[in-house]
């Protein structure tokens, strides 16, 4: 299936879960310090829980840096060249929580050679039986 078609039905599906509601100070914020404007579309919490969730599944263990780095994007800076910037962490980091509280990820356990204690997060079978049932 195509990718783009089906981050929209999972963003649907996850429409009914009561978990991922969009918290009211997402309507006031930028995604990122490259964005001039707030976020205009009124579907885009769940879009981007489509695409983290989506991204998780493909990756097997995601942390919210990796995440930053994914959705950040170039900022202009008038006349001097354009720079990279990361995408800001806390919708990311509150939709990870969200996915938690529903049960589709969890905070991966020790892995081999990661010195940090939390390296990211991981599907649960959960997770995953959610985002292949949806077609």
């Amino acid at each position: 299936m195509n990718p783009q078609e089906y981050n929209l039905k999972l963003a649907e599906a996850l429409k009914k879960i009561p978990e991922f509601n969009q918290p009211e100070w997402s309507k006031l914020v930028k995604s990122g310090a490259s964005k001039e404007r707030p976020i205009d579309d009124a579907d885009f919490w769940h879009k981007r829980a489509a695409s983290i969730l989506r991204q998780i599944y493909k990756q097997k263990i995601v942390g919210v840096e990796r995440l930053r780095t994914k959705y950040g994007s170039k900022k202009n800076r008038g006349m001097r060249p354009e720079g990279f910037k990361k995408a800001g962490g806390k919708i990311i980091r509150t939709i990870l929580q969200q996915s938690d509280k529903a049960g589709f990820t969890e905070i991966a356990k020790d892995i081999k050679d990661v010195r940090k204690k939390k390296p990211g997060r991981q599907l649960t079978k959960k997770g995953k039986e959610f985002l292949e049932g949806v077609k």
